[in-house]
């Protein structure tokens, strides 16, 4: 244990979080299978965290109130050193409170509580974003946990497939330059199942925002490792892969996306936000369980 890491641990399962973005690193079963992606050359990151917004603004800027602020894609929490407020076994707290420099990119008080749990089938995070200023808080959060693909060594990558609760029969979104477009796309889930292949991601990510479960399974076919993810509170779900390819698959859970392609109004009234009322507070959570068949 470090000052930037923490490692859990629960039964055969371990966890390792950062301080730095509140971001979980790893996340290993008994026989030492690595779920989480390892921020390789094809992408740095491993499972950040999307606030005060998910994906990008148009010109990556936020106007609010006649004045307007400098906000890149996703946010800043991903960027930004999380205090510790718990550390213990088998869980741990982090937290992230409006400062002098997060009032220069998004002029509201806010604190986001990151608690991670690792029991003996897996991993829980609670996300806890509190209002403590005197306005409301316009804000949007989301998960964007990036997963091994394949989860077993040498399996084909199109071996795989995402299978969820229930059937996904509603449009899906894409983007145009960061931005969402105003048409929707015929989903591409078969009743359930979502076959992968890296050509799904050749337009970028696969936007769910009316997706109808709460939980959706990644495995392979035959024998391996496999995991599950569910939420609560999120009400979109973002899939992704880089588009030329890559050794990861990211399942992400959100409240809130993109500014729809021609949207020019004050951030407050942007689409998807979450609007919390002074003195109040939203939580939101998801959890993934791993195992091995």
């Amino acid at each position: 244990m470090t000052d930037d890491t923490h490692t859990i641990r629960s039964g055969g399962l371990s966890a390792a979080i950062k301080a730095h973005g509140a971001e979980l690193c790893s996340l290993k079963d008994g026989s030492g299978t690595e779920f989480v992606w390892q921020a390789g050359t094809a992408w740095p990151r491993h499972a950040p965290l999307l606030f005060p917004i998910v994906g990008r603004l148009a010109n990556d800027e936020l106007r609010h109130r006649g004045k307007t602020y400098r906000m890149t894609q996703h946010g800043f929490a991903r960027d930004s050193r999380f205090a510790w407020d718990a550390r213990e076994a088998s869980r741990c707290t982090l937290v992230l409170e409006d400062s002098e420099a997060t009032r220069a990119l998004y002029p509201f008080a806010f604190r986001l509580t990151a608690a991670y749990t690792l029991d003996d089938a897996g991993l829980d995070l609670t996300l806890t974003v509190a209002n403590t200023g005197q306005e409301t808080l316009p804000t949007s959060l989301g998960g964007h946990p990036a997963f091994n693909w394949p989860l077993r060594a040498g399996a084909p990558k199109e071996s795989y497939a995402l299978t969820f609760a229930n059937a996904e029969a509603s449009p899906v979104r894409r983007l145009d330059g960061g931005l969402l477009r105003a048409a929707t796309e015929p989903g591409p889930v078969e009743g359930t199942m979502l076959p992968l292949s890296e050509s799904l991601f050749a337009d970028d990510a696969i936007i769910f925002d009316r997706v109808a479960s709460h939980a959706v399974r990644y495995a392979g076919r035959g024998a391996g490792p496999w995991l599950e993810m569910s939420w609560r509170g999120f009400r979109e779900l973002g899939v992704w892969s880089k588009p030329s390819g890559a050794p990861f698959l990211c399942i992400e859970p959100w409240h809130g996306y993109a500014s729809p392609a021609g949207f020019d109004g004050d951030f407050s009234d942007k689409p998807g936000l979450m609007h919390i009322a002074p003195g109040a507070e939203e939580q939101l959570s998801f959890r993934i369980e791993v195992g091995s068949s």
